[in-house]
């Protein structure tokens, strides 16, 4: 198993990535093919600069300072694979539309409401999702809402804790211990909590390794 991850590794992480599609409906969603990855979170919470650490690419995810930018489910794949039966990427990850952002049209909140929450009912591809945390500001309501309906779903997820710098070393460690209290009541919840910092590096081969694990479970 080590070597298969090692080999799966190298497969996802030492090679270029790209951008191959944006879903703003289900209708639109790519074949069921490689495992997929996906990141969710609060508008604003670090989602692509994260994926972008990730895989050493910095203008692959679309990151911006406005909240909402991100309105579909952006699929990103390693390069160099055709796609046919024969020749599928090793995984996927997507880019999900933030939420909590109160300052869009409402309609408009409730179409990307409704793409991230049939996407995370039907998509049988879906390894993990990495529900992605604020570190200064820890878990908000609305999280625990994206939680509840990941257990619903029984989609497997995992919290990381991005903006790791910004807190204190002692203060992060309360944080971790006090997130996987407040966890333990969800079933479909990894216990076990990352913390990330995109600007410094942090985290990120322990997010990397995870990620792998994931894939071949």
């Amino acid at each position: 198993m080590a070597n298969d991850q090692s080999d799966l590794d190298v497969k996802v992480f030492a090679r270029p990535w790209i951008f191959i599609r944006g879903v703003p409906a289900m209708k639109f969603l790519p074949p069921e093919g490689p495992a997929e990855i996906a990141f969710a979170g609060r508008s604003n919470v670090g989602k692509s600069s994260l994926i972008n650490a990730l895989v050493g690419q910095n203008g692959l995810a679309r990151t911006s300072n406005t909240p909402g930018r991100t309105q579909e489910l952006n699929y990103f794949v390693p390069d160099g694979y055709s796609g046919a039966a024969d020749d599928m990427p090793p995984a996927a990850l997507v880019d999900m539309p933030g939420y909590g952002y109160a300052e869009a049209p409402k309609a408009q909140v409730d179409a990307w409401t409704k793409l991230v929450f049939d996407y995370l009912r039907g998509r049988s591809t879906l390894k993990r999702v990495y529900v992605l945390i604020d570190s200064r500001h820890g878990i908000k309501k609305n999280d625990d809402e994206v939680f509840k309906l990941l257990d619903t779903a029984a989609v497997s997820y995992q919290i990381v804790l991005t903006k790791a710098d910004k807190i204190k070393p002692n203060q992060l460690e309360t944080l971790k211990a006090e997130t996987i209290t407040k966890i333990a009541k969800h079933p479909a919840a990894y216990p076990f909590i990352l913390a990330t910092s995109s600007e410094k590096a942090e985290g990120l081969e322990e997010m990397r390794a995870a990620i792998v694990e994931a894939l071949t479970i």
